[in-house]
């Protein structure tokens, strides 16, 4: 193993620090990649249904694309394991419920569901606590809006 591998590999492995709108963001873009990656019209929807939220109605376009920009490099570099871990740390508790929510409508949004996008969500909601009575409520009312 030579000395820009050494680099490489520590660098691969240093720590992510987000806060928590970055956090509920970066759960949300993962969940858009769950089946392997994201779309441009996945980033796009997820900025819109984020832009809605009072918790991001003081970012500017510009920001809301800068911190998508950063979410994205550590995603493509990290992996989504890392993102999905400080995003965990730094998700404040009254936001899990609504990660979890946006997270199902994002992935149930193409009107189908990948295993790799089934394990994401069952993953998330272990990993959040939320309740399987709740999670399976925000799972049929998902599937109601995206019928159509």
């Amino acid at each position: 193993m030579g000395l820009f591998d050494k680099i490489s590999i520590s660098r691969q492995h240093s720590q992510i620090t987000l806060g928590p709108a970055e956090a509920f963001a970066a759960i949300a873009l993962i969940a858009g990649a769950a089946d392997g990656y994201a779309t441009n019209s996945e980033v796009q929807a997820i900025i819109t249904a984020l832009s809605r939220m009072q918790l991001f109605r003081s970012y500017s376009a510009d920001v809301m694309a800068r911190m998508f920009e950063r979410l994205l490099m550590l995603l493509q570099r990290q992996g989504s394991e890392p993102l999905l871990s400080a995003a965990l740390k730094s998700l404040p508790y009254e936001l899990q419920g609504t990660a979890f929510a946006l997270a199902t409508d994002i992935i149930l949004a193409d009107g189908e569901i990948t295993d790799d996008e089934e394990e994401f969500l069952n993953e998330l909601y272990h990993a959040l606590e939320i309740s399987e009575e709740t999670a399976i409520k925000i799972i049929d009312v998902m599937l109601i809006k995206n019928q159509g």
